[in-house]
């Protein structure tokens, strides 16, 4: 059984990794792709209002429910 498995295993990423005549981009030193250029034009350009919103959201939820000394009575 172990070898019926293996064979097969075998078979298998044969038949995927035959026949790929596909065009792969060509490869980019890091330096290139990790580059400080700006993006034009902006991808997002109500980004910081929406993170500031966000922030400020986060910040409502984070604040207690009951102020202190108002705790319910079991």
């Amino acid at each position: 059984m172990p070898r019926l498995a293996c064979l097969t295993l075998v078979l298998t990423l044969t038949a995927c990794s035959a026949g790929t005549d596909a065009d792969y981009p060509h490869l980019l030193p890091t330096s290139t792709l990790l580059g400080d250029a700006a993006l034009t034009p902006d991808p997002a350009p109500g980004l910081e209002a929406r993170a500031s919103d966000l922030r400020a959201r986060a910040d409502a939820l984070r604040a207690p429910v009951l102020p202190e000394g108002e705790l319910p009575a079991n």
